[in-house]
C-alpha cells in the first residue's frame, strides 16, 4: 500500500469519530487564527485560495469567514462527505496535494494545515513544486506541522484497525525546502504552548511567496 492509499483508508475509517473529537476546537487557538488572519489579509479576497488536506472543513470554513474565496480538497471521501455536510455553502474536492487538478497559476493562496505531515520528506520537493506550480506570482502559502525529530505512530486511533505515521520536522529545514522551491518565506513562528490546548509538542507555521 502506497502512503497516499494508506491516508486516504486511515481518514476513511476515523472520520466520524476524528470530526466529533476536534469539532470544539474550531479553527484552533488564537494564535493559530491569528496567523490565518495575516495569511487572509495578504491573500486578500480576489483570489483563489486551496485548503489543500481540509478534512472536515473546519479551517476551510473559518479562513471563508475571513473573505477568502476558498475551497477544500482531501483524499478521503469519509471526510469530504463530513465537511460538504456540516459547510453545505463551500465547495470541497477529492484529491492529491502532489498532484493538483489545476491550471499553472490559478491560485492566490494555498493553506497545508497539518496535512503536509503525511508527505515523507523525500517528497516535500515535489509537494512545495507542485504547490508553486499552481500559485500565481505573489500567491502566497500557509504550512503548519508539529515540531519534532521522530515520527508519532498512532495504532488503532478510536478503537479502528488502522495505523499511520504523523511525521513531526523542524522549521529551519522545511523553510530551506520552499526557499530551494522557489518560495520567499516571510515567516517562520513555533508554538510552545497554549493553555487553549492540552499538547505539549510544539507546532510550527511557516508563510511563504512565490
Amino acid at each position: 500500500m502506497t502512503t497516499t492509499e494508506a491516508t486516504r483508508a486511515f481518514y476513511d475509517a476515523i472520520a466520524e469519530d476524528y470530526a466529533d473529537r476536534f469539532r470544539a476546537a474550531g479553527a484552533g487557538t488564537p494564535l493559530d487564527r491569528a496567523l490565518m488572519g495575516a495569511f487572509a489579509e495578504l491573500v486578500g479576497p480576489e483570489g483563489e485560495v486551496a485548503d489543500l488536506g481540509c478534512g472536515p472543513g473546519r479551517v476551510t470554513a473559518h479562513l471563508a469567514s475571513l473573505g477568502l474565496r476558498v475551497f477544500g480538497l482531501d483524499l478521503s471521501a469519509a471526510m469530504l462527505e463530513i465537511a460538504r455536510r456540516e459547510h453545505p455553502d463551500l465547495r470541497f474536492e477529492q484529491g492529491s496535494m502532489l498532484a493538483l487538478d489545476l491550471p499553472d497559476g490559478a491560485l492566490a493562496g494555498a493553506v497545508s494545515w497539518y496535512s503536509s505531515i503525511h508527505t515523507p520528506w523525500e517528497r516535500l520537493p515535489d509537494l512545495f513544486a507542485e504547490v508553486r506550480r499552481v500559485l500565481a506570482p505573489g500567491g502566497h502559502l500557509l504550512l503548519a506541522f508539529q515540531v519534532g525529530d521522530e515520527p508519532l505512530l498512532l495504532d488503532r486511533p478510536f478503537g479502528h484497525p488502522v495505523t499511520l505515521e504523523f511525521e513531526r520536522r523542524r522549521p529551519e529545514p522545511v523553510a530551506e525546502l520552499l526557499e530551494r522551491a522557489g518560495f520567499t518565506v516571510l515567516s517562520r513562528t513555533v508554538r510552545i504552548q497554549e493553555e487553549e490546548t492540552s499538547s505539549k509538542v510544539p507546532q510550527a507555521c511557516l508563510i511563504a511567496r512565490r
